[in-house]
Order: structure tokens, then sequence, then C-alpha cells
């Protein structure tokens, strides 16, 4: 596991390796960026390799920008650690005391942004050999793969911000960015045209050497979460079931392990970020991520595996059906890690193995980061089904991931067997919530199920409003555009 990994990860930061040729992946080291003097073939392939490199990137998946804006701002986490680390974060995202010139929100506009202009980059350079009759079977995979990068930031955009500059140009001069804000249903437009891109161009499947790489059920599954976020049952109903019924993807991996080590890769994953570490590179974000550091316990000594950020609230804890406590946190190693720190809930899904601590670093940069599983698939069929008025189609979805997490335990999540819609949505919705627990849509199922004020004050975040669904354009983005880019109103 941990070689195809370092052969992937190597992979995707060389500038010489095509797909063609796979015999000298073990030769090869990081080379970093890539030049227009390259050849053209290596430097299209060099590039999209380089894009899964950005998306393990502190700012948009592994690290504070990326869990404050997905997940701090539900009633189910929050920024942890202790209260003198990040006290401004806290306040602007667990309290929802918004200000423009939070360095976060420039870190996460900015990456998501990176990702996207290096996306169309490739896809220019593709255009430009598909209008010379020079494309080959490489080029149609990566027109796929940059393709999907820019729709799934694209997305993270417009569910965070709303209106935003829509760029699907290579840009020669910065000047060229600086265009107006574009309506979220034309940003919806263009990801829907880029995911069926992806669709159309992706494989279904990829042999061991290119465990990671994007796929057809990779795109069709982003797909259906975007349907998602706009409520839109019919097509997401189509697109979460054509992914069932591929029956490419399984729930056979039990709950705890699927964060282990061992649970990397397994059939339940559509979509995960290569991460591993090597002797002589133990802490490198090259290969590796901050991901588990950054929501590592929080400690000294054996057990000073990270900052502590990202935790979960007692709101979680009551949420799941096997009840958290902060010795429980490593339990499938073995473990019973308490922070003299802080007593709280660390993340249970940002595991590391002591034996791979001892031989690398405490700070788990070798930990894969999942970004889509086969039972958020699931669980969107079961939503679209039930609002279709499908029940029992639905509570087939629902029965299949509840039996997962049940296992051996007959005395724990009975079959959920009610037919009416109202009871059935409620039902769902939970799963989801526990399911999917410190991940990254909770907030965002809030906000699309129109309940985020009533959950969220319950929970004690009595300052949110509605115009807390969407965060303020960074400061530093709208001073930079010179009075082009304008303020979310409610914030000006």
């Amino acid at each position: 596991m941990k070689l195809n990994k370092y052969i992937f990860a190597t992979l995707i930061t060389s500038t010489t390796l095509f797909l063609g040729s796979c015999s000298d992946f073990l030769d090869r080291s990081p080379q970093g960026q890539f030049t227009e003097d390259d050849n053209p073939n290596a430097l299209v392939n060099g590039k999209i390799y380089n894009v899964y490199t950005m998306m393990r990137n502190y700012n948009v998946t592994a690290g504070p920008p990326a869990f404050a804006i997905h997940c701090f701002r539900s009633e189910d986490s929050e920024k942890g650690s202790i209260a003198s680390d990040g006290s401004d974060v806290a306040e602007m995202y667990d309290d929802f005391v918004y200000t423009p010139t939070n360095g976060l929100l420039g870190a996460y506009w900015g990456q998501n942004y990176a990702i996207i202009y290096q996306c169309n980059e490739i896809l220019d350079a593709i255009a430009e050999k598909e209008t010379a009759g020079q494309t080959e079977t490489e080029d149609i995979i990566n027109k796929g793969e940059a393709s999907f990068f820019r729709a799934y930031c694209y997305f993270n955009l417009v569910r965070a911000f709303g209106e935003v500059p829509l760029v699907t140009y290579k840009i020669n001069d910065a000047s060229e960015a600086n265009i107006p804000k574009t309506t979220a249903d034309k940003i919806y437009e263009q990801i829907d045209k880029d995911l069926k891109t992806a669709e159309e161009s992706l494989p279904e499947t990829w042999s061991s050497e290119y465990t990671g790489r994007l796929t057809w059920g990779a795109a069709r599954s982003l797909h259906a979460r975007t349907y998602m976020m706009r409520n839109d049952w019919n097509n997401m109903y189509t697109a979460s079931t054509d992914v069932i019924k591929k029956g490419l993807y399984n729930l056979k991996t039990p709950y705890n392990e699927i964060f282990t080590d061992d649970g990397e890769n397994n059939g339940g994953s559509i979509f995960e970020l290569q991460c591993t570490a090597t002797a002589a590179l133990p802490q490198s974000t090259v290969i590796g991520s901050q991901f588990c550091e950054v929501q590592g316990v929080r400690g000294a000594g054996q057990w000073d595996l990270g900052w502590g950020w990202h935790m979960a609230t007692e709101y979680m804890a009551q949420a799941d059906s096997d009840p958290i406590t902060p010795e429980n946190t490593n339990e499938p190693y073995g473990e019973s890690p308490v922070s003299p720190a802080i007593g709280a809930y660390f993340n249970k899904k940002a595991y590391t193995d002591p034996a791979l601590r001892k031989e690398y670093t405490n700070k788990g940069f070798w930990v894969n980061i999942r970004l889509i599983r086969y039972a958020d698939v699931l669980l969107m069929g079961a939503e679209s089904a039930n609002e279709k008025g499908i029940p029992g189609e639905a509570i087939d979805y629902l029965e299949q991931v509840r039996a997962r997490a049940r296992g051996t335990n007959t005395n724990i999540l009975p079959k959920v067997t009610t037919t009416d819609q109202g009871e059935l949505r409620e039902a769902i919705r939970h799963e989801r919530r526990v399911e999917l627990g410190l991940e990254f849509d909770r907030f965002y199922d809030l906000v699309r199920w129109g309940i985020a004020k009533e959950v969220l004050h319950a929970a004690g975040k009595t300052n949110y409003q509605d115009k807390n669904a969407l965060l303020p354009l960074p400061q530093t983005e709208i001073d930079k555009s010179k009075g082009v880019l304008v303020q979310n109103p409610d914030y000006q």
C-alpha cells in the first residue's frame, strides 16, 4: 500500500513522466514546477499531476482555512485547540463574527483560484492540440482531470461566497483575471459543463500503480453533490443512482477501519488524495499533507500529535449512537490518548498509526485525505429518492449505510421502516450527520435544508443570521481589483 502511494505521489510531482510509461517511477523524485520549454506532452501531464499536489494544500483541504470554512460553522465542529491559539478564527467562524480581513478567507480563495488557473492552462494546451489534430489518449484523460478539479474548486467557491469571478481561460497577465463577479447560476452552469466533460473523459477504474487518480465515479459523485446543494432532486437522483447501479463500490470495510491506514483506498473510497512519507521526507507537503498534524491530539511527549484543531462538539457526541469520549479517540490502534492541554473530542477521522509515528514523525503526513465516499453517494440516493416519492428505494439505500455501521451488534441502529416522507427525511438527515461527522458538508447541509438558523441557535450559536450562509469576499481581493470586485451586499 505504501509503495503504491509513493509511486503515485512521486508521479504527480514529476515533470517528465507520461502515461505510456511507468517502469521508472521509483527512480523519480519531486522535480518542482514546470516551464513552457518542457515537452508539450510532459508539460500537460506534469501540470495535471501537480494539481493533485495542489489539492493537498493546507489552504484548501488540509489546514485551518479549509476546516474553518467547511466545518467550524456547523454545530458539530469547533476550532478546538486552546483559547489563545487562533482566537480570531474561533470568533469569526465558530461565532459567526465574519470580517473580510480575516487571513483564512484570502488563503482559501487564493488556493482555489490557483488550482483553477492551473486547470485553465492545461485545458488551453489540450485545446491547442485538438485544433491541430494532435489529440492523444492521455489528452482526453487529462482534460477530464482538469475539468473535474476546476469544477471542484468552483463548487468550493460558490458554496462559500456565492457570486465569484468566473475565469475559464489561460491567464497571461494578472489584469486578465480582474473581472466582476458572476451569478451563482452561471457558475453552476460551468460546473455542470466541466463535470459532464469529466464524466465523458475519465475511466471507471485504474490499475494499481495509478491508485488515487480520478475516475468516472468521482466525477459523477461530485456532480450529484453539486445537484444536492441546489436541492435538484431529479438530477441528484439520476447522478447518485448512476454511481450506485454501476456496482463499482461497496461498504465492506468496517466503519472503524475506514480512516486507518489499512482502510485507505478501500471499496467505499471514490476519491481520496494520496499522501505518504518516506525516511528522507517524513514531513513533506510535496508527497504528504498536514491534514493529521492540524487535527492531531494536542499534548506532550508521545501525545504531541498535532495542533488539536477541528474538534467535535458535545452536540456531535450526543448525536452519535456510538458515544465518543476523549479517551477513545484512537481506539482502532488500541490507544486511549488524553491530552493534558485539552479534555475534549479529537477528530477520530484523523488517525495516525503508532508504528508509523515511530518510523516517520508524530504528525501523520502520510495519511490520505478522503474526499468522496460511497456512503455519501448512497445517502444522496436515499435523500433524492425520498424527495421524489420513492420511499422503498430510499429505505434500501439508507439501510445499506446503517447496516455497515451496525455491524454485528443487532441491538443498535434498527432498520428504518417508515414510509412517511417527513419521518424518512429526518432519518436520512440524521444518518448524514453521524455517518459524515466532521467531514466537509454539515454546515452546507443545514443551509440547503433551510434549517441553519434553527439548528445553530438551538446549539448556542445565536450569532448566526441568514446572511452568514455566505462569507464576505476577502478584502485583499477587493483591494487588488481596484473596484472591479464588489463586496457581498450584507457585508458592505
